[in-house]
Order: C-alpha cells, then structure tokens, then sequence
C-alpha cells in the first residue's frame, strides 16, 4: 500500500528531506499540468512549478497534517500562478492542452472526424478564454484537476457549499458562451 502524502509530508517535517522527492514525483505532472492551464511559455512553467516546490518545501512545517496534501500544494501552485501573471502583467495564453482535452486519433478514426475534434477543441477554448477567471478556474480544478469539492474548497479558500454554487454558475456561463458562439457560426 502506498504512503499517504500526510505521512511524507510528516516524514519531511521531521527532517526526511529526502522524502520530499516522493512528494515531487506525485505531483511534478500534475501541478506541471495546472500551471499550463495559467502559462504558455514552457520556461515560465518550469520556473514556476520549481518555485511552487521550493515554496512547498520551504513551508512543510506550516502544512497541518490533519488535513490532505494536495490542496495545500494546488493552494500555493494557484497563488504562484496568479502572482507571476500580475507580475508579468500578460493575460494567460491558452487554457487547455489538446492532448488533455482530446485523445489521440485512434487507427479507425478518420481525418474527417480529427478536423471536428479540432474545430471543437477551438471552440471550447475560445469560450472558455471568455468565461471569468474565478470561473474558468473552478472548472479546471474540477474537470482537470478532478479535485473533490472539498478540495477545491481548500485550494480557493472557499465554504464548500460554495464550490457547488460556483461550479454551477461557471457551467452556465462556459454553455452560455458556447451557445452564442455557435449561433453566430451558423448566422
């Protein structure tokens, strides 16, 4: 049976430091993943997701135990992100990687099928490029991340109850769009 993060991270407060890579080696994808959901340039996602480690291990003796892992590190992978565009003073690029939101063509698909599976892939980001951040955000935590509500609650510092409300609202608002945009397309 694997270790639970909270046993690492414990493992790590009291001075395992070489623990900390089992931490890194979990999440080096995923949090790599979330930040190209933010940034564009591959050399800011590197900077950044070794910067949300050396931050996470910096502050491993903040984590309290009692509660899960990963919402605290997607916590200071969020707050990295979000000061490095006020930094930077850009608004993020693209908000979904192809190979996350579509699976690669299998042998009997045909490029009648890939042509559609693009065009839908722009239509999803040109929309989702429209919808608000506080939104988007909560649907790439859920949908992409597959953080629990309670998870999610703990990342944006939220009630839980308010992660349902707010979920709802953001899938009205990407449907929205989507809806309008398609109209237009066919006017």
């Amino acid at each position: 049976m694997a270790t639970s993060d909270e046993s690492i991270a414990i493992k790590v407060q009291r001075g395992d430091t070489e623990a900390f890579g089992v931490i890194v080696d979990r999440y080096e994808g995923k949090i790599g993943r979330y930040l190209k959901k933010f940034l564009y340039d591959r050399d800011d996602i590197t900077d950044l997701l070794q910067q949300v480690f050396i931050k996470a291990y910096v502050n491993i003796q903040s984590f309290n135990t009692n509660q899960l892992f990963s919402p605290w590190l997607y916590r200071i992978a969020h707050n990295e992100a979000i000061n490095f565009i006020k930094k930077k003073k850009f608004t993020p690029f693209s908000f979904f990687d192809p190979d996350v939101l579509l699976p690669h063509l299998s042998h009997d698909e045909t490029p009648e099928k890939e042509v559609d599976r693009v065009h839908i892939k722009k239509m999803i980001d040109t929309a989702l490029s429209s919808v608000s951040d506080a939104h988007r955000e909560i649907l790439l935590l859920h949908f992409y991340e597959d953080l629990s509500y309670k998870e999610i609650a703990l990342v944006l510092k939220i009630p839980i109850s308010s992660v349902g409300v707010r979920l709802q609202r953001a899938k009205q608002q990407l449907e929205k769009i989507l809806a309008e945009k398609t109209l237009q397309k066919y006017e």
